[in-house]
């Protein structure tokens, strides 16, 4: 593998199409595809400045580099990438990628980012700013992330998170297939018209969670004074600890509480209209 050490780059194109490549404290200043349709590729304490270092590319680890802002849409379809001890100021990362693995990554302007990626996995990932963070992705595994940033993981497919705090409006929105363990999940409309969706330890705040919901199964979970209005049209099966606000229109299953302030059931509620709701009191 070939080692370039402490060297500047810039313009279009300066390494393009490189194999068995190794960076140690490159810089890659404003210009765009230095490292296009590469492969093999280590870098290590390096600054990308430029567009879209990385497009194309078939295996390459990073490793305690900074993405500047100017690097936008810096890692687009490609595979097999490992990166470590990063910061991505750049919004738009990570688009149309398989095989991405994310250790201890600081993400602070996220923006539309993780689209249409497959086999992702994060842990120790902090995002801010990050609206529509994995849009349309499938097959992610997530622990210990935390995340500012709304409609998150909206048509996502196949996901498990744990140990995790999102503040996130809409996040859920038609996903298929996804479990939460353990975490903190903050914001309004949650869930709206999943299917498959399990919470388990869970800790859930905002207006009218988990409505329009098919096979939505919740495990010893805690809902927020503010989680009113929850459930409605919902297939569900909830076990849930403390006061529940509001719960209005459930479609079918069971929902146990220790107590629930209002349930609404009107001239609305869809069939089969036959939801058993208990509590303790």
């Amino acid at each position: 593998m070939r080692t370039i050490s402490n060297q500047e780059f810039g313009g279009e194109r300066p390494l393009y199409c490189e194999r068995g490549l190794r960076l140690r404290g490159v810089t890659i200043h404003a210009g765009e595809s230095a490292l296009k349709e590469t492969a093999d590729i280590e870098a290590d304490g390096c600054r990308f400045e430029g567009k879209y270092p990385f497009w194309c590319c078939e295996g390459f680890r990073i490793h305690n580099c900074v993405f500047t802002e100017g690097a936008r849409a810096a890692l687009w379809y490609s595979r097999g990438l490992i990166m470590e001890d990063t910061l991505v100021e750049a919004p738009k990362m990570f688009r149309e990628m398989q095989d991405l693995t994310l250790r201890r990554v600081r993400i602070p302007n996220a923006a539309e980012t993780l689209w249409r990626c497959n086999d992702v996995e994060l842990d120790d990932v902090e995002i801010d700013k990050g609206d529509y963070l994995f849009m349309h992705s499938s097959g992610i595994r997530v622990n210990g992330l935390k995340l500012q940033g709304n409609y998150s993981f909206q048509y996502c497919k196949n996901v498990e998170i744990s140990n995790s705090v999102l503040y996130t409006k809409d996040a859920f929105w038609e996903t298929e297939n996804i479990t939460v363990y353990d975490s903190v999940i903050i914001g309004e409309y949650l869930g709206w018209y999943s299917k498959g969706l399990r919470l388990v330890n869970c800790r859930i705040g905002g207006t009218q969670p988990l409505c329009y919901a098919d096979n939505l199964v919740l495990e010893n979970c805690t809902l927020d004074p503010d989680a009113d209005l929850a459930f409605e049209y919902s297939t569900v099966q909830a076990s849930i600890n403390g006061n529940v606000v509001s719960v209005k229109n459930p479609r079918s299953g069971s929902i146990h509480a220790g107590s629930i302030g209002e349930i609404i059931i009107d001239g609305n509620i869809k069939a089969p209209a036959d939801c058993k709701i208990t509590t303790e009191i």
